[in-house]
């Protein structure tokens, strides 16, 4: 019969979701040539004219192209054998999901059966049965009469079907509508390939990358070439739903970034060795990775070859460089890093210092624990020749790891907090690469002393009797001309003091400067540092060699007995986060304080990218250094403790002195950082003064705009949570490295910004406190080894920025959340009076 060899075509079924193909012959086709339902039953046709209709429509359409894909909803032994050249797809019954032979990625003439998304326009395959092993255009699929599933390239060659598949000889092949390929008893689902479909369980299957070098096990490892672990995590992956959530084991979850949308989906090991969720965007047309499990891609081995270091720009896209040293020529199997002048002679060679910079060596390095300082840990790495470089830590804890035979792994990441040390030749000009804040950290210099060649003995007696009656005259007038000062000085500096009762000043208080000394010490007050409301900063070197910053106070309040009073104060004040008082000065109606001079600056030059200056200003000398130049970022851990540095030295202020003081004026210019960037909080003690028991009430508004509690506008009582209030904005500030005027991307209208409501909206309500975080040091951020860092500070700056004042916890307390010695509840929205609370 001659209708029945001709191609079998399923007419298409509508759909919104999927897109079928079509003929492109204007021409009636053999489907559309069927018996629709309505017209009369076989039966009542004579058999001469149903043939007649089925060889006109056969012979009036041209064969079907290749271009022309024919549609099937199952595959039994009737349609076998299924040809690879057949142009013949598998349908799912929602017609999401597609199966059939496939061009494979190596050429257009080997075909990989495999399962994809059907309905989207970029087609990735979500399982193969012979990914590995390619099969020619005449390879075939089908059921023996035994009932077994068989894919070879002929009817004598091997069967390359995944795991014995064997039914019934009426068995067939189906799709299912979750992406299941089914045959019998056999299911692709437990076998996948590199990707697991939404609702697919997974229970401790094995994926595997298609170039083979990782593999994820136990449904909780990734684990390079068999055995290097890379990442795991503590409860086993069950099973990715549609809406984005990856149910895990102890009733934990995971959410991808766009949790909630019905998109298509999957869960791939790439080659590149990341586990990713990716989801189609039918906007775009592309699939998207909305969560994955390794966020630093360079960390995974095997991304660049032997001796590379691994960078990424700001898309996170790898790329391998060459370390100083080293240089990268063509080899056979690609780009090859390799030193520049080989060390012929071991004891020949020197250390280049790279920040920042790891390598994981697999079994070929030796790690201590134990070692006493860099030195120590340089000498073991010179003692053994096959020694190609070691990494130290700078924080104490003694880590040295020596690596040997083969450098492999390099990446770069301010998370690493450690530095590697090259090992080259001494005749390498190469100069480091990788500099970080180490560089600028080191305390120690060379100094070159040369001692004056001593003269020539001298045998003339006159001569030496004259140069001796010399110095004794000399030594016996000056010595009556300086007790003659000091009495006169002392005369005049006790009757000053009976005069002001500075008598009753405690022991090793803040030494008196006169005014020429501080004259002289300053250039006559030519080298400004710094301007604020309380005066101008000067710069000076007193003789002893001290460098200091000077300021000269204007428009004080009251008179010498209330200045002296402040300055006691002051003086009582001993705190490690506080910058010293040394001394002051109060002659020809001058009020000036000499304070110990910070070098590295106020805290907005690192935060900041670009120079601005708040509202505000300084006027304690955080405005010391001008020239703010290259400064190095801040890392987690540092930010860190400048946080838990500057909450103690406010909760010292307020409740640990003898008097209760306000700061009143609480912003990242009023903090310093010293050598090892410890903060100094500057411009203390300067405010009207109250003691514990009574209630604090300004006339007039003290601070900067931006940093002011809500009471300062509404005029009420100001008590010590004013200065928790500004706390709480700079908190957030160090963590997102942003002004708190500066708008983010939010759909707020700028009149209606506020930092701490936006920043609450992203971490609380969309779960996303990576949008928040210092994009500087964004890539540095690691969940496991920073989360609990930055969920404390961002928790305990909401609750420090509080409309209320009665809600904000007191500066010990906020010490004490930081610390993570007490429970830090979940915090309300921070509001302010005059923007809308919706």
């Amino acid at each position: 019969m001659v209708y029945v060899n001709a191609p079998r075509v399923i007419p298409s079924r509508p759909s919104s979701h999927t897109k079928k193909s079509t003929l492109a012959s204007s021409k009636p086709t053999a489907a559309h040539c069927r018996p629709s339902p309505p017209n009369p039953s076989p039966e009542k046709m004579s058999l001469s004219s149903l043939s007649l209709f089925f060889l006109l429509c056969l012979f009036s359409n041209p064969p079907l192209s290749s271009s022309q894909s024919t549609e099937i909803t199952s595959f039994s032994a009737a349609e076998s054998p299924w040809t690879a050249g057949s142009n013949q797809v598998l349908l799912s019954h929602n017609s999401v999901f597609a199966a059939g032979f496939r061009p494979g990625s190596t050429s257009e003439n080997l075909y990989v059966f495999s399962v994809w998304y059907y309905n989207v326009s970029i087609s990735i395959d979500v399982w193969s049965a012979n990914g590995n092993s390619p099969v020619n255009g005449s390879a075939i699929l089908a059921i023996t009469p035994s009932g077994e599933l068989r894919l070879s390239d002929s009817s004598s060659g091997p069967n390359l079907w995944p795991s014995k598949a064997v039914g019934n000889p009426n068995s067939t092949l189906v799709l299912g509508n979750d992406g299941k390929l089914s045959y019998a008893t056999w299911s692709s689902f437990n076998i996948p390939t590199n990707t697991l479909l939404p609702n697919q369980t997974i229970n401790g299957t094995i994926l595997s990358s298609k170039n083979g070098k990782y593999k994820f096990v136990n449904s909780s490892v990734l684990v390079y070439n068999g055995t290097y672990r890379y990442w795991t995590t503590a409860n086993q992956f069950q099973m990715l739903q549609e809406d984005g959530k990856v149910v895990q084991g102890n009733s934990q979850t995971l959410l991808s970034a766009d949790f909630g949308d019905l998109r298509p989906r999957r869960l791939t090991l790439d080659e590149n060795g990341n586990l990713i969720i990716y989801s189609f965007d039918r906007n775009l047309t592309k699939w998207s990775p909305v969560w994955t499990a390794v966020f630093e891609v360079c960390t995974i081995p095997g991304t660049c070859g032997p001796n590379f270091v691994c960078m990424v720009n700001e898309t996170n896209n790898p790329s391998c460089v060459c370390p100083s040293g080293f240089r990268s020529v063509s080899g056979n199997g690609g780009e090859v890093c390799e030193r520049k002048i080989p060390i012929r002679v071991p004891e020949n060679s020197k250390f280049l210092q790279l920040d920042y910079v790891n390598y994981s060596s697999g079994s070929s390095y030796q790690k201590f624990s134990t070692v006493q300082n860099y030195s120590e840990c340089e000498y073991r790495c010179l003692s053994n020749r096959e020694c190609l470089g070691f990494g130290f830590k700078f924080d104490g804890s003694g880590f040295c790891q020596i690596h040997l035979e083969v450098l492999l792994n390099g990446y770069w990441s301010p998370g690493t907090e450690a530095a590697m040390f090259l090992r080259v030749d001494k005749s390498e000009t190469d100069e480091t690469s990788f500099k970080g804040m180490t560089s600028l950290m080191e305390t120690t210099c060379p100094v070159r002393i040369a001692l004056p060649i001593p003269p020539k003995d001298s045998n003339s007696t006159t001569r030496n009797i004259v140069i001796i009656c010399v110095l004794f005259t000399a030594e016996l007038v000056s010595g009556v001309f300086f007790i003659w000062a000091f009495l006169k000085k002392y005369i005049k500096y006790r009757d000053m003091a009976r005069t002001l009762g500075l008598e009753f000043l405690p022991a090793g208080g803040p030494k008196r400067f006169s005014h020429a000394e501080l004259k002289a010490a300053t250039g006559n007050f030519s080298n400004i540092i710094g301007k604020g409301g309380f005066g101008d900063v000067y710069k000076g070197e007193l003789s002893d060699h001290r460098v200091v910053a000077v300021k000269c106070l204007k428009n004080v309040t009251g008179g010498d007995a209330e200045f002296w009073a402040e300055v006691t104060i002051i003086a009582r004040m001993h705190h490690l986060n506080l910058v010293r008082l040394w001394g002051f000065c109060a002659e020809k109606g001058q009020r000036i304080l000499v304070y110990e001079y910070v070098p590295n600056g106020s805290l907005d030059k690192f935060l900041f990218t670009s120079d601005r200056v708040g509202s505000g200003g300084s006027d304690n000398g955080s405005d010391q250094v001008t020239n703010s130049g290259d400064k190095p970022v801040l890392d987690w851990n540092i930010r860190y403790r400048i946080a838990l540095g500057v909450a103690r030295a406010i909760a010292y202020l307020h409740e640990e002195c003898l008097e209760w003081v306000l700061h009143c004026d609480i912003k990242p210019e009023n903090i310093l950082l010293g050598d090892d960037f410890c903060p100094k909080i500057s411009d203390f003690g300067l405010a009207k003064l109250r003691k514990k028991e009574d209630m604090v009430s300004m006339s007039r508004i003290r601070g900067t705009r931006g940093y002011m509690a809500p009471e300062w506008v509404k005029m009420d009582p100001i008590t010590p949570k004013a200065d928790v209030y500004s706390f709480g904005m700079v908190l957030l500030e160090i963590v997102t490295g942003v002004r708190s005027f500066e708008i983010q991307g939010s759909r707020m209208d700028s009149e209606d910004w506020y930092l701490p409501r936006w920043a609450f909206e992203k971490v609380f309500k969309e779960m996303k406190v990576e949008d928040i975080l210092d994009r500087r040091i964004k890539q540095s951020y690691d969940s496991r080894a920073h989360f609990d860092l930055v969920n404390r500070m961002v928790k305990t700056a909401m609750w420090c920025l509080q409309d209320r004042a009665d809600a904000r916890p007191s500066m010990g307390k906020v010490a004490k959340m930081l610390e993570g010695t007490v429970e830090i509840t979940e915090p309300k929205r921070p509001t302010i009076f005059y923007l809308a609370d919706d």
